[in-house]
């Protein structure tokens, strides 16, 4: 596998955890509102903010899923050697010398 291909499959790997992670937020969620409901009781954090921890935790994953995603679409279009050679952390000469060709 070269090395943009693995970068691609990285960052998909990355995004379907973060898309993994958000999902069992969601179901956390649904399920403290519904224990909430059922004992009568309030979720004391959303009363004085406005919104839960969990609110925060998944507007937080579901901005993580949309870099991810962006990145993926941009990593497909528009990686090149020269890019990759940054990523390497290959000095500045190299990278021009990459690019030049």
């Amino acid at each position: 596998m070269n090395e943009r291909a693995r970068i691609i499959e990285e960052t998909s790997k990355a995004r379907d955890r973060a898309s993994a992670l958000l999902k069992g937020l969601l179901d956390a969620k649904a399920s403290s509102e519904r224990h909430l409901s059922e004992t009568g009781q309030r979720d004391v954090y959303k009363t004085v903010t406005g919104k839960s921890s969990l609110d925060n935790a998944i507007q937080s994953a579901q901005r993580v899923v949309e870099t991810l995603t962006k990145a993926l679409a941009e990593y497909r279009r528009n990686l090149q050697d020269g890019d990759l050679a940054l990523i390497r952390g290959d000095s500045i000469a190299d990278v021009t010398t990459v690019r030049a060709q």
